[in-house]
């Protein structure tokens, strides 16, 4: 008797917990949604405007400021953790030089003093063989990304993928640099802004065939979504590198939507085909521009260009596929 006696209260106790949540969020008046006023500490109903909780805990800082300088000058915390540090940011920098607070250089007996705390500081923030690894390897994607022109967000997608290939076990048997590039160029596709393989190979300190043999051995260990390339997310690049209009970047999408709808893409490499359009569109729209510009900015043969500019043309001339 006991036990079901327990079992109702415990039902009950249940049902106040949810009318309370339902109460919560709906207004006792008129059942319309609450919103939270964070500026006057209140919460109020959407609908008739009924301040049902007031006085409330406001939990962001003490201070005010007007932008963005003043906020850094006033802020007490440090940077967000991110993937791109191996040990995503959370240890102790200490400064290269050899200056107090004030900007006033140190004694000799302070700098001897700094330089064995920067020496035990480093030995501490990689204290295996695993984190000196990845010390390194986010160092060559972070160096990479920088000069491919790359933005945060693929920095931050390479490191990841590059963590997962260190827990997963893949590097034995691969260089750290290869495998870093690999993930770059995974990164870089996933993001929608995609560089050429030779791209990669020019800033990276392996060869092309040993970048490409890693990034599909990690691409299929690692079950990676990689969808291929779009020769369109190639001609803003191109166009800004040979300064052309946007009618000129428009004209060239134009060609590389009608060789897609043609079937002429397939099998092409897409930074030909983009490299061509961008000519072929500079040509239409009567500005200046040589194959031999298009090919130093695209990274990719005179021969290529002209092949592909045919097939563009061709395709542009020819009636749509049934």
């Amino acid at each position: 008797m006991s036990d079901v006696t327990t079992r109702v209260k415990r039902t009950d106790a249940e049902e106040e917990v949810e009318e309370e949540s339902e109460q919560s969020t709906a207004c006792p008046e008129c059942n319309g949604n609450l919103i939270s006023d964070t500026e006057h500490g209140e919460t109020v109903c959407e609908e008739c405007g009924l301040v049902v909780d007031e006085d409330q805990v406001d939990r962001g800082p003490e201070w005010r400021a007007f932008d963005s300088k003043e906020k850094n000058e006033k802020s007490r915390v440090g940077a967000p953790t991110t993937n791109t540090m191996h040990d995503k940011g959370l240890s102790t920098n200490i400064d290269w030089r050899n200056k107090d607070a004030y900007g006033n250089s140190l004694g000799s007996r302070q700098r001897e003093k700094m330089q064995r705390l920067r020496k035990w500081n480093e030995r501490f923030r990689t204290r295996d063989s695993k984190e000196r690894n990845l010390k390194q390897a986010l160092g060559e994607i972070d160096r990479m990304a920088s000069a491919l022109g790359l933005p945060n967000n693929v920095r931050e997608t390479a490191s990841v993928i590059y963590r997962r290939a260190l827990d997963e076990d893949l590097l034995p048997g691969r260089s750290i640099e290869g495998v870093s590039t690999a993930c770059v160029y995974a990164a870089a596709r996933q993001a929608g802004v995609p560089r050429s393989l030779d791209e990669i190979a020019d800033v990276s300190r392996v060869e092309k065939s040993e970048v490409a043999r890693t990034y599909r051995y990690v691409v299929r260990e690692l079950n990676l979504e990689v969808k291929p390339a779009d020769p369109e997310s190639y001609v803003p690049r191109f166009a800004s590198g040979l300064d052309l209009s946007d009618e000129a970047e428009h004209r060239a999408r134009e060609l590389l939507k009608t060789a897609k709808e043609k079937g002429v893409h397939s099998g092409k490499s897409p930074v030909g085909l983009a490299a061509a359009a961008v000519y072929a569109a500079a040509l239409l729209t009567n500005e200046k521009t040589t194959q031999a510009e298009v090919s130093e900015v695209a990274d990719i043969s005179e021969v290529t260009i002209r092949n592909r500019y045919h097939e563009l043309l061709e395709a542009e001339e020819a009636p749509a596929m049934a």
